[in-house]
């Protein structure tokens, strides 16, 4: 690209790197050197040394906070060491984040604490296991030197993976600054990067537009099903690939409530778990208006054509999620009244202050085991709830052809037994924070590697928190 969508940018040095954590089996995909990483990766990884052919830098973008316009932000503690090309051919960049400042620091000091790090590594690794399209955590290190935020904390670098770092605000500085040219560019890029198939489309800059929407719509869906909440789905942290991206103060749900929200700096709700489809298309109008002057060279063509796209984003949402729904309730086929049960099963959820994950986990032992009924009642403050909607799921049952076993099965394998509960994410940050004990962290990490089996020696991972236990707030890294 040139030189206008980047700062070239070195990681500044730090004191006494060391490797936490180096995701072998990523680094192998990846088609990297891992003997080489295992005796080097703690300079690789902190920005000490630059493996060959790395040219750093950082990328310009600018984006809506909060509903707030920022014409300049950019990676502010970011740094795109470069691009590799994996074993089957996909090409993906990888990035240091906490590796110093840069033009776009926005007088901040670059860095991140141990907290942010590891947090991001847990969550981006979980939602890989889940099937979620995320960027991944490639390694962690700590750097020898302190951070300074509301207390002094032990510094890190978080190396991440992903398909791309371009986002929404991405599109957004050129277009701020009336840069179509550098629009247009941007755009033949992703097309070319991430969405090939449309270079013959007839009008190739609406259909990528439409190709982001289909992505954003089934990646949200996605999201509302294991009872994830971003946290700050700005405009800047929405990737035109479909990948989640910024695991700043995100969280699993345990009590199902649609208003749940954990984001310290959400004060108002905005990025609520209900909302997150909404803002998914409040996000993607903001993508349609760069694009506009490539629609169409005459502005209400391109703007009736671009609302079209926009207006159908609802509907590409809905049948995602209830797509995705009827599969974690067990249904193998499609009625008019199935988006009737799956409200009237959370409507229950949310009444009785049922934890999110194991209620679907439960209910999936229901589907092969009538005797794991107790069990699954258990989920209610009043364990006779259920009856009546239970009855209801089990006529609805009777008319799809699947054996129980068959779908006790299917229903396992899209509800997980094992999500990053908020509580353990945090013991394992402090017991590395606070005694450089780096053993809950790397449990978590194999637990979470594998959510959808029973995995009965860690069935203590599968509970929500404890009263005393609740983690009712996370926290931004910067």
């Amino acid at each position: 690209m040139p030189p206008h969508f980047f700062a070239a940018q070195a990681p500044t040095a730090v004191a006494e790197p060391w490797l936490i954590k180096l995701n072998e089996a990523l680094a192998a995909e990846l088609g990297l050197d891992v003997e080489a990483l295992r005796r080097d990766g703690a300079a690789i990884f902190s920005g000490n040394l630059l493996p060959e052919g790395a040219e750093p830098l950082a990328m310009a973008y600018a984006g809506h906070q909060f509903g707030g316009f920022s014409p300049q932000l950019g990676d502010g503690r970011a740094i795109l060491l470069g691009e590799v090309v994996d074993r089957s051919g996909k090409r993906y960049d990888i990035q240091l984040k906490g590796a110093g400042p840069t033009p776009f620091s926005r007088r901040g000091d670059g860095r991140a604490a141990i907290g942010p790090v590891l947090r991001e590594y847990i969550i981006s690794e979980a939602m890989f296991a889940l099937g979620i399209p995320a960027t991944r955590a490639l390694a962690a290190v700590t750097t020898g030197e302190p951070v300074y935020r509301e207390e002094v904390l032990p510094g890190a670098v978080f190396t991440r993976v992903a398909a791309s770092h371009i986002r929404v605000g991405t599109f957004q500085y050129f277009a701020a600054r009336g840069d179509t040219d550098g629009v247009r560019a941007l755009a033949d890029y992703v097309i070319d990067r991430h969405y090939p198939a449309l270079k013959e489309a007839e009008n190739p800059y609406l259909s990528l537009f439409e190709a982001v929407c289909e992505r954003q719509a089934a990646l949200i869906a996605r999201w509302l099903h294991v009872g994830f909440i971003h946290g700050v789905m700005n405009t800047d942290n929405m990737t035109v690939s479909g990948e989640t991206i910024d695991f700043g103060p995100c969280a699993f749900m345990d009590t199902y409530d649609p208003a749940t929200v954990f984001s310290s700096i959400d004060q108002h709700g905005r990025y609520a778990y209900a909302n997150q489809p909404g803002i998914g298309q409040w996000n993607l109008a903001r993508l349609g208006e760069t694009l506009l002057p490539l629609i169409d060279a005459e502005p209400d063509g391109a703007v009736d054509k671009a609302n079209i796209v926009i207006k159908s984003y609802g509907e590409r949402f809905q049948a995602h999620w209830l797509a995705g729904m009827r599969e974690k309730i067990g249904l193998a086929g499609e009625e008019d009244g199935d988006l009737d049960l799956v409200q009237a099963l959370l409507s229950l959820m949310q009444a009785q202050g049922a934890d999110f994950t194991l209620t679907f986990r439960r209910l999936s032992d229901l589907a092969g085991d009538d005797a794991a009924e107790p069990a699954f009642a258990a989920s209610f403050r009043e364990a006779d709830a259920c009856g009546p909607w239970l009855t209801r799921w089990r006529k609805r049952l009777s008319r799809d052809p699947q054996t129980a076993i068959e779908r006790a099965i299917a229903m396992r394998s899209v509800n997980p037994a094992f999500i990053p509960r908020n509580h353990r994410v945090e013991q394992a940050i402090e017991a590395a924070v606070e005694n450089g004990d780096f053993s809950l962290f790397e449990a978590l990490l194999s637990v979470l590697s594998k959510p959808y089996e029973d995995q009965p020696d860690f069935v203590a991972y599968r509970e929500p928190p404890k009263p005393d236990e609740r983690v009712l707030a996370t926290f931004c890294g910067t």
